[in-house]
């Protein structure tokens, strides 16, 4: 009975510490998230150089994180900080009357008056409905604006943070295998199940960061610099827009340049609008199709209503981190219910049959890009 009582008040104390330290950790979140998906991309890489120095691995996790910044964190900190200037730039021309919204926007419907006609026999009010475009867009507008000098006032804060994810990334990199073979050894979930479950996080934290996110940045910069060559305004600004969009399915950088497309046929300029459309689809859209498979390969693929849904929860909740947690928190929710039902409903059988589309199918056996390295305890 006192042992009992013991282990019983163990276990509570042990969940209330554990509970305590990560409302400790609850500030960090962001940087410590992006350090364990950054560490996890540039795993691979550290095993290539540890390879060839097999006694140095601090200077081969150094030599790892440093590809990482002069890659990845230069390229983005410079394209962030262009893009707010740009939007707060074109925020306060607008502002200024030298871009006259409304008067584009009149442009427009004089342009297509049986969409018009259309619109209102639908019951469209056309002149609230500008009304809100056009506050939408000011509201857009000054908050760019604001951003651009919160940026300057928010420096210290961010580069704080990227330090830390720097630094825990390095750690991440160099310790990845002891410390997985670390959490499989204390999670009390069964060691067949929680590899299963690394090897999802580890699968789709892939297919979202390298495969997602490097497919909309493409099509991303290739929209800007459609806008660019055309002479469109604020041509890095609709790229970044159009790189975010991209990140969402049945949605993406459409929603930017087909309504561009329409804009120029309004104002008379049928070239550039030409230019634009075929351009934007046999380009921009078929991008995805084309990059896809290459980057992320056979890895698992949640069904696009899946990823709408949580990639748009995501950024609700966590900001732009949101695209890459929201996926992923919905693959980690549908493992645990795939591994529920198989184990405890079914007695051992799916209830689903496998479909080559299945979000879970071939998730015990993924040994690609070090997923399976990662899982095994350092030697």
């Amino acid at each position: 009975m006192q042992e009992k009582l013991e282990r019983r008040s163990f276990i509570y104390a042990l969940l209330a510490v554990s509970l305590a330290f990560a409302f400790l950790l609850k500030p960090f979140f962001t940087p410590i998230f992006w350090a364990c998906a950054t560490a996890l991309i540039f795993h691979p890489v550290y095993r290539h150089f540890l390879h060839r120095f097999p006694k140095w691995p601090n200077l081969t996790a150094l030599l790892t994180l440093l590809l990482c910044i002069v890659v990845v964190v230069i390229p983005v900190l410079l394209v962030a900080s262009s893009f707010v200037s740009e939007g707060a730039n074109l925020y306060q021309r607008v502002q200024s009357g030298e871009i006259n919204l409304g008067e584009k926007v009149e442009q427009v419907r004089a342009a297509f008056p049986g969409v018009n006609a259309f619109l209102e026999r639908m019951g469209i009010d056309l002149s609230g409905a500008k009304e809100r475009l056009l506050g939408g867009l000011m509201t857009a507008g000054s908050f760019l604006a604001k951003n651009a000098l919160a940026l300057g006032q928010n420096t210290l804060n961010f580069f704080v943070s990227l330090g830390l994810m720097l630094y825990l990334t390095f750690f991440l990199i160099r310790d990845g295998n002891s410390l997985v073979a670390l959490l499989i050894r204390a999670l009390p979930l069964g060691d067949e199940r929680e590899k299963l479950l690394l090897a999802k996080f580890a699968e789709v934290t892939r297919a979202t960061i390298k495969g997602n996110l490097v497919v909309a940045v493409t099509q991303g910069a290739l929209g800007g610099l459609i806008f660019w060559a055309l002479g469109l305004p604020a041509p890095l600004l609709w790229g970044v827009v159009m790189t975010m969009l991209s990140l969402l399915p049945a949605v993406g950088a459409a929603l930017i340049w087909f309504p561009a497309g329409i804009y120029l046929y309004a104002t008379g300029d049928s070239v550039k609008a030409t230019v634009l459309m075929v351009y934007g689809v046999a380009v921009i859209s078929l991008v995805d199709n084309l990059l896809r498979p290459i980057l992320v390969g056979r890895d698992t693929k949640l069904p696009d209503y899946i990823v709408l849904f949580s990639t748009v929860g995501g950024l609700i909740m966590f900001g732009i981190s949101g695209f890459a947690i929201g996926p992923l928190l919905a693959a980690l929710f549908m493992a645990f219910w795939e591994i529920f039902m198989r184990e405890f409903i079914s007695n051992g059988q799916p209830l689903i049959p496998p479909r080559e589309s299945s979000p879970l199918e071939g998730a015990e056996d993924v040994e690609k890009d070090g997923e399976q390295d990662l899982a095994a305890p350092r030697e």
